[in-house]
C-alpha cells in the first residue's frame, strides 16, 4: 500500500508538470506575482537588517561605552536652537567630572563651531572645527592615520596647529600630496597641519570625517572667544566608562555633580543634556526594525496579489479542461484524485515562484549592499518564511479551483466543448 500511494503522488506530480509546461506563458505570468512578492520581502528584510547593522557598527565605532554631555538650550523667538547652543558648561566642569566621578574612565571637553572656512593655496572648504584636549582620541576611539594629534605643550601654548579629518584633507590637498607640515588658513590665521585622522564615515547625517581638530585653548581664545562668565566655555564633553554596563552609573554621578556645581535642585531645570550611546544604538535599531517590518508588510501585499493571480488562472484552467476532467472521471478518477491534481498544480506554481523569488531577493539585496555600502545580511528565517508563504499562498489559492474541478459532473463535463 505505501508503494501504491507513492507512485500515485509521483504520477499526479508528473501530470501537474505536464499541464503547466503545456501552458508555459500562462504559468510564467502566474508565477510573476509570486516571484516579485517573495523577492521584495526578502530584499527589503535584508536591506533593513544591513542598514541596522551598519548603523550599530558606526555608532559603536565611536564608542558604545561613552556618554555625551551637552551644554544647555538657548531659545530665539520661542524656537529651541538645540543642545549646546547656550554657554552653560565650562572646561572646569569637565575637569571636575574627571576628578570626582568614579565611573568616568576618561573625559574630554570640546568646543565646536560649524561652517568655518579652511583655505589651502587656491582650494577652500567649509567644515566643522572642534577645539578639544589631548584625551579626545582615547575617549572617542579615533586616532591619526598619519602624523600625530596635538600634545600637552600645544594645549599649554594655545598653538596654531590642526589635525584634519580625511574628507577635509581630500577637499584641500591634491591626490598624492601630503598635508603634514603644510599651513592652512582658518579665519585668516595660519595653522600647521600635524596629522590626518582615520576615516570613520557618517553616522546619520553627520560626517565624522568632515571636521578638523585644534587645541581647545586656541579655539577658545582665537576662534570663538571666551564668552563664559568664568573659565573656558565649552559645547560639551564626552565621558567614557570602563564598559557599557557602567554608563548608567556614570550618567547618575555626572548629573548629580553638575547639579551641585550649577546650584540646580529640580532636575527639570537642568542646564545640560545627556546622550547615552547605548540608548542611541537601541533607539536606532528600533526605528530601523519598525521601518523594515512596515515596508516588508507592504511588500507582502504583492504575495496576496500573486495568490489571487494563481486562483484566477487555476479557475480558468478548470473551465478550459472541463472535458479532460470528465474523461478522467469516466475512466475511474476519484474526486480526491482530481482535487489533488489541481492542488498540486497550484502548489508547484507557487513553490517554483517562491524559489525564484528567493534567488531574486538575495541578488537584489547583494546588489543594494554593494551600491550603498552596508553589510550584506540575509537571515535563514526570511528565506524559510518566504518559501513557506509561497507554498501556503499556493495551497490556499488552489483550494477553490480544485474543489470546483473535483465537483464537476462527468456527464456534463463530457458534453462540454
Amino acid at each position: 500500500m505505501p508503494k501504491t500511494t507513492s507512485v500515485s503522488l509521483i504520477e499526479v506530480l508528473i501530470m501537474s508538470f505536464d499541464s503547466l509546461w503545456s501552458n508555459r506563458l500562462r504559468t510564467s505570468l502566474t508565477m510573476l506575482g509570486m516571484i516579485i512578492g517573495i523577492a521584495a520581502v526578502i530584499a527589503i528584510t535584508s536591506v533593513g537588517q544591513g542598514v541596522q547593522l551598519a548603523t550599530a557598527q558606526q555608532i559603536q565605532a565611536l564608542g558604545s561605552n561613552v556618554l555625551l554631555v551637552l551644554s544647555g538650550v538657548s531659545r530665539s523667538g520661542g524656537i529651541s536652537l538645540g543642545g549646546g547652543s547656550a554657554s552653560t558648561l565650562t572646561w572646569e566642569d569637565a575637569k571636575a567630572v574627571r576628578a570626582q566621578v568614579p565611573s568616568a574612565k576618561g573625559v574630554t571637553a570640546f568646543l565646536q563651531r560649524g561652517n568655518i572656512q579652511m583655505v589651502y593655496a587656491d582650494q577652500n572648504t567649509a567644515t566643522t572645527i572642534i577645539g578639544t584636549d589631548i584625551d579626545y582620541s582615547d575617549v572617542k576611539n579615533i586616532y591619526p592615520q598619519s602624523g600625530q594629534f596635538f600634545a600637552q605643550t600645544d594645549m599649554d601654548a594655545a598653538s596654531a596647529v590642526v589635525v584634519l579629518g580625511s574628507k577635509v584633507r581630500d577637499d584641500l590637498f591634491p591626490s598624492g600630496e601630503s598635508p603634514l607640515g603644510q599651513s592652512i588658513r582658518i579665519q585668516n590665521r595660519r595653522y600647521r597641519v600635524l596629522g590626518v585622522m582615520e576615516s570613520k564615515g557618517a553616522v546619520g547625517t553627520t560626517d565624522q570625517d568632515d571636521r578638523v581638530y585644534i587645541p581647545l585653548t586656541n579655539m577658545s581664545s582665537q576662534v570663538v572667544g571666551n564668552n563664559a562668565i568664568s573659565g573656558v566655555s565649552i559645547s560639551g564633553f564626552w565621558v567614557s566608562a570602563s564598559d557599557s554596563d557602567e554608563l548608567e552609573a556614570a550618567q547618575f554621578q555626572v548629573s548629580n555633580l553638575l547639579r551641585l556645581r550649577h546650584n540646580i535642585i529640580d532636575p527639570r531645570f537642568d542646564d545640560f543634556r545627556m546622550i547615552n550611546q547605548v540608548d542611541t544604538i537601541a533607539a536606532s535599531n528600533q526605528v530601523v526594525g519598525l521601518f523594515t517590518v512596515m515596508v516588508g508588510a507592504i511588500a507582502g501585499i504583492s504575495l496576496v496579489v500573486g495568490g489571487i493571480g494563481i486562483a484566477n488562472i487555476m479557475l480558468v484552467s478548470v473551465v478550459e479542461r472541463t472535458r479532460e476532467i470528465g474523461v478522467r472521471k469516466a475512466v475511474g478518477a476519484t474526486r480526491g484524485a482530481i482535487l489533488t491534481q489541481f492542488l498540486m498544480e497550484a502548489i508547484v506554481v507557487s513553490a517554483i515562484g517562491g524559489c525564484l523569488g528567493v534567488i531574486m531577493g538575495i541578488g537584489c539585496a547583494y546588489a543594494a549592499s554593494g551600491v550603498f555600502a552596508f553589510p550584506f545580511v540575509v537571515s535563514l528565517w526570511s528565506i524559510f518564511a518566504g518559501l513557506g508563504l509561497s507554498v501556503a499562498v499556493g495551497l490556499v489559492a488552489g483550494v477553490i479551483p480544485a474543489r470546483s474541478a473535483a465537483g464537476l459532473d462527468p456527464i456534463t463535463a463530457l458534453r462540454s466543448d
